[in-house]
């Protein structure tokens, strides 16, 4: 099994130093946002190979750790064999053999590097299915991926160039070389078949997530939460872009762009990885509680502060008629006052909610310190400290030393 992890980590490395020494060559040929694009997924493939491999190589059995290898290796070949169309056909024409096929191989490994994301959820955090009733959800997951890959087999079809579409800009997209099926007929059936299964099958294996965790332990529910909590960042990150896409029209920025991607990539380049290693490794997992607490009541905050300052700007703007400078600084001034006394209550309110554990500890100590004002009895204080410490912090055993003074 090392030697295995070893070895994919090797064709890893050696993919994704050839794909960066390729994309130096051909930095002329490539805009700084897919340059942009390349740091990120060279950073995903890092990060998605080396978790992957000290998980395989500590838990062997876990197929968790293998499915982040698989997207480690698929992602720096994507990026490699896009490097290579794009040097033999655009960078230095005819000067690399099999160019056209590389380009074809891009889309190919791309597809490897995204199906497996499904595997990923249907398996988590054991490597095992919820139970053996989901066996047909896994094959059906097979059967999509081998949809999804035979569509790279269909004539008519245009390779643009992996995952980046690197070949439009210099218009040296081309045809399917190998384009075996045919474009209508029977084929399109089966990709429409395909595509209505692929989405059945996205629905199941989010709900199987939620079957998992109703009959989960205590800590099967705190494995969960890290990929859920990442998943949950990466939807409130996409529905931010489109939401702005639909309030400007369309008009998207340079800055609008760079964001979405960053966030985009940055969840699922890091977040995914990580996520899966805290939770199989189960270092500091009880520490979610608080990072979901804390993300969600920033959060509202951020956006309460954001519509205060928002409404005050146009309020001494519009209707009392302030100018601009002053009014900004008026309003920077009104929100910078109002964050702690904001912070506190929602932090109160999102504690209550999604980290009980802390917040029923604060209301037992805030109970215990209003008791302490009239106790009088050393061996009842004692013991009602020692219950609460046990109820706060649930310790093994609990020792109190009382010094008296004569």
């Amino acid at each position: 099994m090392r030697v295995a992890t070893w070895l994919l980590a090797g064709f890893t490395a050696l993919a994704l130093v050839t794909a960066l020494v390729l994309l130096g060559l051909d930095a002329s040929q490539t805009d700084r946002y897919r340059i942009a694009i390349y740091v990120f997924s060279a950073v995903a493939v890092v990060v998605y190979a080396g978790t992957g491999h000290v998980i395989a190589s500590r838990v062997p059995r876990n197929a968790i750790g293998w499915v982040l290898c698989l997207v480690g290796l698929s992602l720096a070949a994507t990026m490699m064999t896009e490097q290579y169309a794009l040097r033999g056909l655009v960078a230095a024409p005819g000067s690399l053999p099999v160019a056209r096929l590389a380009g074809w191989l891009s889309e190919v490994m791309f597809v490897l590097t995204f199906a497996p994301m499904f595997f990923l959820v249907l398996l988590f955090p054991d490597g095992r299915l919820p139970s053996r009733r989901w066996r047909p959800v896994l094959w059906a997951l097979f059967a999509v991926a081998a949809g999804w890959e035979a569509q790279q087999l269909q004539a008519g079809t245009t390779i643009v160039g992996g995952f980046t579409n690197i070949l439009v800009a210099p218009k040296a997209t081309y045809p399917n070389p190998l384009g075996v099926f045919p474009r209508h007929g029977w084929f399109s059936g089966f990709l429409l078949v395909t595509l209505f299964l692929g989405l059945v099958t996205l629905v199941l294996v989010v709900a199987s997530v939620f079957a998992r965790r109703r009959a989960a332990s205590a800590e099967l529910r705190k494995q969960l939460a890290w990929l859920g909590y990442v998943g949950w960042l990466i939807a409130v990150s996409v529905v931010a872009f489109f939401s702005y896409v639909v309030i400007t029209h369309g008009r998207v920025n340079s800055l609008a762009g760079a964001l979405f991607w960053a966030f985009l990539l940055v969840g699922p380049a890091i977040g995914i990885p990580l996520a899966c290693a805290v939770a199989v490794l189960k270092y500091r997992l009880y520490e979610i509680d608080r990072l979901i607490s804390r993300t969600v009541a920033y959060a509202i905050v951020t956006g309460l502060l954001v519509g205060v300052y928002a409404g005050l700007v146009l309020l001494t703007t519009q209707v009392f008629r302030f100018h601009t400078p002053v009014a900004v600084a008026a309003s920077t001034l009104a929100a910078a006052a109002l964050f702690n006394p904001v912070r506190r209550r929602v932090q109160q309110m999102v504690d209550r909610r999604f980290n009980r554990a802390r917040y029923d500890a604060d209301q037992a100590i805030a109970a215990f310190t209003a008791r302490l004002k009239d106790a009088v009895d050393l061996d009842s204080v004692r013991d009602d400290l020692a219950g609460v410490v046990h109820q706060a912090l649930e310790p093994a055993h609990v020792s109190v030393w009382i010094s008296q003074h004569h």
